[in-house]
């Protein structure tokens, strides 16, 4: 799944726009790696994102194609 989708999915970022303009930006990262919108995100990656001066890592456990509020629990974990 696209790392931009992924972000919305979990409701770690509300908007998929915004999503991509964090991973444009620089704000987003797969591994230690710069993650671009399109890049693959599987189950074992640790995503770290970059909110004002915080940076927030977390543990892909699951991947759902569907939104829901109960989903960022089963999605990730925080690290």
């Amino acid at each position: 799944m696209r790392v931009d989708i992924f972000l919305k999915n979990s409701r770690i970022i509300k908007r998929r726009t915004v999503a991509k303009l964090a991973c444009e930006g620089g704000r987003v990262k797969i591994n230690e790696k710069t993650a671009k919108p399109g890049d693959d995100v599987k189950i074992g990656d640790i995503i770290s994102v970059v909110f004002g001066e915080k940076e927030y890592k977390y543990k892909v456990k699951k991947i759902l194609e569907t939104q829901s509020k109960s989903n960022m629990e089963e999605m990730v974990e925080v690290i």
